[in-house]
């Protein structure tokens, strides 16, 4: 291995090893406790300059930790969603999926909470409709394919996903919450909610 691929990589780990404690501090102590030292602390950093090598700030650290926790929700749902075969699986999938992501991934959930709630990120604008963009391309698949009954599919978007969203605010005060009668309940609702009717 060359000198610099092997740098490269030693990098990239340490990026990576900074990136993960980061996400249980704050999740454990919260965004505004979770300081470089707390951070370095977690990560076995001998001090908090090896921070600040790899990242400009905790602005920029906080970016990379939201990157990481929704790219592994995007990787998560593309395996999930591989070979469904109509839009009304697509749907169920799609809720159950990120139910159970949520479930599985507490303390990444937890610490963008906080992360987003305190400003350690800004929300920029036009971020909602990417947000909303994959249930909602699923929404109107299924109209398209006349599997849903007519409705304004940006509107049932937002609020599929803000049943989604809302899950790791719940969690908060009931941390013993039945995740999988959730995920049950969601996917009934809103499979109701789009069924089209035999006389349509």
């Amino acid at each position: 291995m060359r000198a610099t691929t092997r740098t490269r990589f030693t990098e990239e780990a340490r990026r990576a090893q900074i990136v993960a404690a980061a996400i249980e501090t704050i999740a454990e102590l919260g965004y505004a406790n979770a300081s470089f030292a707390q951070i370095a602390r977690r990560a076995g950093l001998s001090s908090t300059g090896l921070i600040s090598y790899h990242f400009d700030g905790k602005g920029d650290l906080m970016t990379q930790v939201a990157q990481e926790v929704f790219g592994s929700i995007a990787r998560h749902m593309t395996e999930r969603m591989a070979g469904v075969t109509s839009a009304a699986q697509a749907l169920e999938t799609y809720v159950r999926g990120n139910v159970q992501f949520i479930a599985e991934h507490r303390s990444q959930m937890k610490a963008v909470l906080e992360i987003f709630m305190n400003g350690g990120v800004p929300y920029e604008p036009g971020t909602e409709l990417v947000v909303l963009s994959p249930v909602e391309e699923i929404l109107r698949g299924g109209q398209e394919a006349g599997q849903f009954r007519d409705f304004d599919p940006q509107v049932l978007a937002a609020i599929i996903q803000r049943s989604i969203d809302g899950l790791p605010f719940m969690l908060e005060t009931r941390p013993d919450l039945d995740l999988d009668a959730y995920a049950e309940e969601l996917a009934t609702t809103f499979a109701l909610a789009t069924r089209r009717q035999a006389a349509e």
